[in-house]
């Protein structure tokens, strides 16, 4: 039989209150010691007993001490400060198992400018914004701002420094109200302005030892103090889950989406999470975005999810295994049911509240338990000390039950000038209602196609489209299919070229990274790169999109980048399709395929076979990395030495492994284009799959081989690195990457001068790399790569 085991639960609110509850059902914990408690944990008997100990950093060596004395075998901290103030490493360094992050950790709560910057750095869907210590910057951002702001203060400040203005007047003076006035204190020295989301909201606690990641049910608070959800914010008026609109697909998105990246990215960045992750969500119409992330249980959430855990949970053996290292060798499992929580508040809160006052409690119904927040014992009565004085909380099989039981247990507890909501749940019971009445046959949307998100992605891409707008057309999209007038772009006797193709296995780096504009890019390049070897302009380009479940954002995102790329190459972007096809792809994967159309006169079409001829040069134009041809390899390499995508790059420690990788193609369409129409390019080959040996060749007469001298530029360290790692043979690398030269051109010696001054003029790095020499038999039409020893 395992040893006995004693708890000391830190803080003084209903959350730690629910966690000395719950914990005290465990049967291998002996004592819950809660530091320093409430009237309520001081009168629950049993297990539980307060200790008159408070949690500021100046009591955090008597906690220590206390543990040790009644040999404490895991400590829980409930408050966010003294997480932030660095509790859990006070207790790691005495030896003390303990539930909760570092102070480094906490800091995702600790600094909402941080969390920003982390959600931003590791592509975590939340809203635009900026981090301000300027108070003059920060008003003419208000200012300038074209959407509704949320200004928040950075710092802690008690679940009470956030502000949703309602007019750019408001905004300014809540702005004021936190930088000059400092209503928040130090809190406020730095401010989070960022847009105002819309949409229901949803809480997810989250438990993790760094690496495991698993969660309760989703929670729906009310921070109105009001019914109706009028009058001011507060720190919740009461919740209830799960929250009947977090669907399954939902919450599997947002594990995929949000959770598990959030706990990854820590531990990548030098702070592995452990403990409870609060992640509060606005269900947008473009998807789930976070609002914040808190570093511990949340407060009235804890209090109705706890209750939903099933007997065989033991939540002591969940907690002591996060802080051990080993959470998935403890599931969290739950009851079917529902559970609902009210809160009791004192008259005047938020704001002042009278104290003092006596709580009398009649028997409660059955299925509810009370828990105490604000309230502390005197003699032998409780009564109030905070403004949220109690939360009650009632578990049914449905949340109408739920709720029920919770109201009727209210009615049990009396004490002056207490109020509640009377309308927790309300969304959550219009939500069901409205739902069984839709719900009278099956649906496109029950096949997993949702055609209202399709009308939102155009919507969003139309303004993106039509910036690529040009001479032959409008970019107006959402018609049958594109128009381009030919005329209208000044050809006398053009010739069309058309180009297709994909992006290939980089794909499945931007799936990972979820970096999707960057692939965009790659797709209009891989196509305008192949069309101006023709000699010809690209006009016109069609992307086809098709995916398992369209994601909105990231689909614009990808389409940002098709545009960006017809931008730089000069081709309208006119139209495309997108696909939603459940089943075929699995949720969050994608395919991508493009379509170009380019004209040339016919008098300019390359390459022109008939003026190649030996002695010509080979001048070589450098690219932007591995472009987009060979990421089969690439990705075999990266896992072959033990590295993933979200490693630190061996080749550039200023990047992720992914984030190098998905360097966009070069395109090089403005700076040839001038050359062809001088008539000083023979030829061009765009290197892409299949290396020098198999692109050179296509563009040369039977009668010559092109000899490129790898000695003539450097490999670039992506490359070197690839081959060391993957010991790939120098010739195998010619053939699969382009080492470094994305385009090659065939220049006859007289013109090579004004071609590499030219290019060098327009921002490219040009090298003679090579040269055309006679040939027969075998050699004929054929390209070397010599000189690799140095690679």
């Amino acid at each position: 039989m395992e040893a006995l085991l004693n708890v000391l639960v830190i803080g003084s609110g209903g959350r730690e209150h629910a966690l000395a509850w719950a914990l005290a059902k465990s049967a291998r914990v002996s004592k819950v010691f809660v530091a320093p408690g409430n009237g309520g944990t001081a009168a629950a008997g049993g297990k539980i007993e307060n200790v008159a100990i408070g949690h500021s950093k100046s009591d955090f060596s008597a906690l220590v001490s206390f543990a040790h004395t009644q040999q404490v075998g895991l400590v829980v901290p409930g408050p966010e400060q003294p997480l932030v103030d660095g509790i859990t490493d006070v207790f790691k360094k005495a030896g003390i198992p303990t539930f909760g992050p570092t102070s480094k950790a906490a800091h995702i709560e600790g600094s909402k400018a941080f969390s920003k910057d982390f959600m931003k750095k590791h592509n975590i869907p939340t809203a635009a914004y900026g981090n301000f210590t300027d108070y003059k910057t920060a008003r003419e951002f208000i200012e300038q701002a074209n959407f509704d702001v949320v200004i928040k203060a950075s710092g802690l400040a008690a679940g009470k420094g956030v502000l949703i203005p309602k007019t750019k007047s408001e905004a300014l003076k809540a702005l004021k109200s936190v930088m000059v006035d400092r209503e928040f204190g130090a809190a406020g020295d730095e401010v989070v302005i960022e847009e105002l989301l819309l949409g229901q909201e949803i809480s997810i606690l989250t438990l993790s030892d760094g690496y495991t990641v698993t969660s309760f049910p989703a929670a729906q608070d009310h921070k109105r103090a009001y019914d109706n959800d009028e009058g001011p914010n507060t720190g919740g008026m009461g919740a209830y889950a799960p929250a009947p609109v977090a669907t399954p697909e939902l919450l599997k998105t947002i594990h995929e989406t949000v959770l598990k990246p959030s706990i990854d990215g820590m531990r990548r960045d030098g702070f592995p999470f452990v403990g409870c992750l609060f992640t509060g969500f606005m269900l947008t119409a473009n998807g789930p975005k976070v609002l914040e992330y808190n570093c511990r249980f949340g407060d009235p959430e804890t209090e109705v999810v706890l209750p939903l855990l099933d007997d065989s949970c033991d939540l002591a053996e969940v907690f002591l295994a996060a802080a051990e290292g080993r959470l998935d060798a403890v599931p969290l499992r739950f009851k079917n049911g529902y559970a609902a929580t009210v809160v009791m508040a004192s008259e005047g809160y938020p704001g002042s509240y009278p104290k003092g006052r006596t709580i009398t409690f009649d028997k409660a119904p059955a299925n509810t338990q009370v828990f105490h927040a604000g309230t502390k014992r005197d003699g032998d009565n409780v009564v109030t000390s905070g403004g949220r004085v109690l939360t009650v909380t009632g578990v049914s099989d449905s949340l109408q039950g739920a709720l029920d039981c919770a109201y009727s247990c209210v009615k049990t507890v009396h004490f002056d000038g207490g109020f509640y909501r009377s309308d927790i749940g309300f969304r959550a019971i219009k939500y069901l209602h409205e739902a069984a009445e839709r719900k009278t046959g099956l649906s496109y949307a029950d096949a997993g196609v949702d055609i209202d998100a399709g009308n939102r992605l155009v919507d969003l891409i139309k303004p993106i489209v039509k910036a690529t707008r040009r001479k032959g057309t409008d970019s107006d999209i959402g018609g049958f299919g594109g128009v381009f007038d030919l005329k209208a772009t000044g050809y006398q006797d053009p010739v069309l070229v058309s180009a297709t193709d994909g992006v290939g296995t980089k794909l499945k780096i931007a799936h990972d990274m979820k970096i999707h504009d960057s692939v965009g890019i790659d797709l209009v390049a891989m196509q305008v790169n192949d069309i101006i070897v023709q000699g010809a302009e690209p006009l016109f380009f069609l992307d086809y999109y098709a995916c398992g479940h369209l994601d909105v954002e990231a689909t614009r995102d990808f389409i940002k980048g098709v545009a960006d790329g017809c931008l730089e190459s000069g081709c309208a972007l006119i139209g495309g399709e997108t696909a939603e096809m459940p089943g075929l792809y699995a949720k969050g994967d994608y395919d991508v395929a493009g379509f170009a159309v380019g004209a040339v006169e016919r008098t300019e079409i390359l390459p022109r076979m008939q003026d190649i001829e030996a002695g010509d040069v080979l001048v070589g134009l450098s690219s932007s990395g591995i472009h987009s041809n060979g990421f089969s390899l690439v990705r075999k390499v990266v896992a072959h030495v033990g590295l993933d995508f979200h490693s630190v790059c061996p080749w550039d420690t200023s990047k992720l492994v992914g984030q190098a990788l998905l360097t966009p193609t070069r395109i090089y369409v403005k700076p040839l284009l001038p050359l062809v129409h001088q008539r000083l390019i023979k030829g061009m080959a765009h290197i892409t799959g299949g290396g020098f040996t198999d692109n050179v060749p296509r563009v040369l007469p039977k009668s010559v081989q092109a000899e490129i001298d790898a000695s003539t530029w450097e490999l670039p360290q992506v490359f070197k690195w690839l081959k060391k790692a993957g010991d790939i043979a120098a010739d195998e690398m010619a053939r699969t990457f382009n080492c470094g030269i994305g385009m090659v051109l065939v220049v006859s010696q007289d013109n090579v001068s004004a071609v590499v001054e030219a290019l060098t003029a327009s921002g490219e790095q040009a090298y003679v790399i090579g040269r055309l020499n006679s040939a027969s038999g075998e050699q004929q039409g054929t390209a070397i790569v010599t000189n690799t020893d140095g690679w």
